[in-house]
């Protein structure tokens, strides 16, 4: 199963796919939110055979839900009306952290971070997704 993973922010969305056997995320893009990427989103889950879409759903530290998860559900009501896909969210607490964590581990200058972060982050999320439903499996 292919899926592809949304880092959903207010004016960028990162974007990452898993390998077809559903045990790796790469990033793919990130996609600025112009009022036309919900059109550019429902192409890319075209073009990659997704399966399913994994939002990122940024709950607060506590566990509870603020402002921008709500924003992140309203965009994934949205999206769903041009996907004919399944979208989950999926707890992506500390995702843009530990993006920024890889990217400096790796030697990544702060412009190359900054362009890249979101399309990271998004690997994150789907990278925890992955790993979570690969642990379901083998119980």
């Amino acid at each position: 199963m292919i899926v592809l993973a949304l880092d959903v922010g207010d004016r960028r969305i990162g974007v990452a796919v898993s390998d077809p056997s559903g045990m790796l995320a790469r990033t793919v893009t990130t996609v600025e939110r112009t009022g036309r990427d919900f059109g550019v989103i429902a192409g890319l889950v075209e073009r990659h055979a997704a399966d399913r879409i994994v939002a990122g759903y940024p709950r607060n530290m506590n566990g509870s839900v603020g402002e921008q998860a709500r924003k992140v559900e309203t965009y994934v009501r949205g999206l769903a009306k041009h996907v004919s896909v399944p979208i989950e969210l999926w707890d992506e607490r500390l995702s843009s952290a530990e993006a920024e964590r890889l990217m400096r581990e790796a030697g990544r200058r702060p412009e190359e971070r900054r362009r890249r972060i979101d399309a990271v982050a998004a690997a994150v999320i789907l990278q925890s997704y992955l790993d979570a439903d690969a642990g379901r499996e083998s119980s």
